[in-house]
This record gives structure tokens, C-alpha cells and sequence, in this order.
């Protein structure tokens, strides 16, 4: 049976609070569970100590027999000094997909050609003669 360290959602609406329990990674996310080793209150300040509260020998247990934390509990385990996270790289986090991107090269051809019309040196067309106009005689 593989074991996982996770957060169980409660709460009412739109006022979320998470337990952090040790579950068969099978079942629901709030379902049955092992063990509640702590909880976890998004709502509070980040500075806040009731935030993340966290049984640290419980979860030491919980990993040396071989359970795996999902990314949140990993970065709560990291921040309590019981198991150290891999930092992560993701280079392509910040690029564009292939549509903003098509969408930006598009607009900067527009300011291209506007600023080409606008740098263009301005070409003085010959005047036109003007023919003289001739009144009305009163007869």
C-alpha cells in the first residue's frame, strides 16, 4: 500500500482550512485517512504561528517508513526542518505560448511599419497650377 502525506480540505465555502493527514494514496482527497499529523489555516497571516501546525515526530515516522509528500506538505516539511525540498526549475514557466506570441510579433510589426512612415523623409509633391478662376461678368 503506498502512503501519502497530503492536505484533506475542509471548511465552509470559500473559507478553506486543510488538514494534514497521512492517507492510502488511493482514497479520496477527503476521505479516510490513517492519521491527522497537522493542519493548516490558508486564511491567516503568513507570519501567523497557527498557520501550519505540524506534528514534526509524527511526520519523521511517517517518512522514514516510506510515505511520500505531495508539494505543498513537502514546502510545510522543508519550512519545519524535517525534510529538506529539491529545488525546482522550470525554464519555461515564463514563456509565452505560441498564440500571445503570434499575437505580440504581429502588434510590433504594426509599430514597426508606423515608425518606418513616421522616420520616412517626407516627399514634397510638385503644387498643382492654379488655373485662374473667373468671375461672373454682371451684364
Amino acid at each position: 500500500m503506498s502512503v501519502s502525506i497530503r492536505l484533506a480540505r475542509g471548511g465552509a465555502k470559500k473559507r478553506p482550512y486543510y488538514r494534514i493527514v497521512v492517507a492510502n494514496s488511493r482514497s479520496p482527497r477527503d476521505g479516510a485517512f490513517i492519521e491527522k499529523i497537522g493542519s493548516y489555516n490558508p486564511l491567516l497571516a503568513k507570519d501567523d504561528a497557527k498557520r501550519v501546525v505540524l506534528d514534526t515526530e509524527r511526520a519523521k515516522h511517517w517518512l522514514s517508513v516510506g510515505a511520500q509528500p505531495t508539494d505543498r506538505v513537502a514546502r510545510f516539511l522543508d519550512a519545519a526542518g524535517v525534510k529538506e525540498r529539491p529545488a525546482r526549475n522550470n525554464p519555461k514557466r515564463g514563456v509565452p505560448g505560441e498564440k500571445a506570441r503570434e499575437r505580440a510579433e504581429e502588434r510590433q510589426a504594426k509599430i514597426d511599419a508606423a515608425n518606418e512612415a513616421a522616420n520616412a523623409p517626407a516627399v514634397e509633391e510638385p503644387a498643382a497650377e492654379e488655373a485662374p478662376v473667373e468671375e461672373a461678368s454682371e451684364a
